[in-house]
């Protein structure tokens, strides 16, 4: 059996979210035609990089975990301090750069050494994702079989000159969806013509039947969001959308939340934080939801959307982030709005054409069933790592 490698920050049952959560998926299921061993740290916060697992090897549903300690935590405020020279208005140096890398963490050179010594074991050694320093310090080293999995999206890291080196060292790259490469194409000309796919993520209809939602909710109708709660996710800007369209419209819309929050959520009536819950009672309060709204402008796939989709839900999304708006464009289950004013009306728009809700309703349904199976997916994969290869 054919071997292959993944390069992901951090790996384990516990690590539920992001690109982690989607390496674990892939490599879970490449695991029936590979050998497939995962090259990680120690680390489960991603915020600290606090050393949890214990170093050495283990076997996590068929796929071996190799994981070396990282050598120092992230600090904050050391983070922050290098963050506003790299990227405040007075220039910096490649070396700056450099540091900034080293305390975006997390920073373990015992992966990049035991890559350096054993990636020729392995037909292909996939990285992912791009802006963390496992793959921005083992990617430039070229070796010649290193397939990127970028995650990338339209942020202030991504212009670091550091990352030019990253992206031109790639031998192959795996894209997320067709925005994600268009984006990374124009930022990163040197990706173009090299062996590429894109694939997006497998979605999987939940097993046997939904927990109950809370009772508080239950004949209630309501947006959901999903995910971090965090000004970065646009989440000041849901409130202050969602609260405005309540002062102008009254009724008794509610916006429910799932999800951990890192900055104060608004004490008002209307507006449910539900903290973390399961991916079952996820999905359970999605299917229940009038839409899903997303005000994020960064995203490089977004499951949440696709799991609204995929409950029979439409998605209301900014239409600043490119790969939103192209989810409801292929779809035709969401709409995208990119002020106040587009938000409301599309919100008015879905609750005053029953019709065309209940179509958008079926059609987000098809998308996932259609394009995000694992089939698909895993199919992708194979017939990259056939045609790719250790190639350079």
């Amino acid at each position: 059996m054919e071997k292959i490698a993944f390069v992901c920050q951090r790996y384990g049952l516990e690590v539920n979210g992001g690109s982690e959560l989607y390496c674990r998926q892939v490599a879970e299921r490449l695991a029936e035609y590979y050998e497939v061993t995962v090259y990680t740290t120690c680390a489960l916060d991603y915020t600290t990089w606090a050393n949890h697992y214990p170093a050495g090897e283990e076997t996590i549903n068929g796929v071996r975990v190799k994981r070396w300690p990282v050598r120092k935590e992230r600090k904050q405020e050391r983070f922050d301090r290098i963050s506003a020279k790299v990227f405040g208005p007075e220039g910096h140096t490649d070396r700056d750069e450099q540091k900034w890398i080293e305390e975006q963490g997390p920073c373990c050179p015992e992966v990049i050494r035991a890559l350096q010594k054993e990636h020729g074991e392995y037909r292909v050694v996939f990285f992912m994702t791009y802006l963390y320093y496992l793959t921005a310090t083992g990617m430039p080293l070229g070796f010649e079989n290193a397939a990127l999995i970028p995650t990338t999206h339209d942020e202030a890291p991504v212009y670091l000159r550091h990352y030019e080196k990253v992206f031109g060292a790639a031998k192959g790259l795996v894209w997320l969806t067709p925005e994600e490469r268009a984006f990374a194409r124009m930022r990163f000309p040197a990706v173009c013509g090299k062996p590429e796919t894109v694939t997006g993520i497998g979605m999987d209809m939940p097993e046997g039947e939904l927990p109950e939602i809370p009772e508080g909710l239950r004949g209630q109708k309501y947006l959901v969001y999903a995910g971090r709660i965090d000004p970065s996710k646009g989440c000041g800007e849901m409130f202050e959308y969602f609260r405005r369209y309540k002062q102008e419209n009254g009724g008794d819309l509610k916006l429910v939340l799932m999800g951990k929050p890192v900055m104060e959520i608004p004490e008002e009536d209307d507006i449910i934080p539900l903290g973390f819950v399961s991916d079952e009672m996820k999905l359970a309060v999605m299917k229940e939801a009038f839409a899903l709204v997303l005000h994020s402008r960064f995203e490089s796939l977004s499951m949440v959307v696709l799991e609204s989709m995929m409950m029979g839900r439409p998605v209301l999304v900014s239409g600043y982030c490119e790969v939103l708006k192209g989810h409801c464009e292929r779809s035709k289950a969401g709409l995208w709005f990119e002020s106040y004013g587009v938000f409301a009306e599309g919100l008015k728009w879905l609750q005053n054409h029953p019709g065309a809700y209940r179509q958008m309703r079926r059609n987000g349904e098809k998308y996932v069933r259609e394009d995000y199976s694992w089939d698909a997916i895993i199919g992708k994969y194979k017939g990259f790592i056939s045609d790719f290869g250790g190639e350079g």
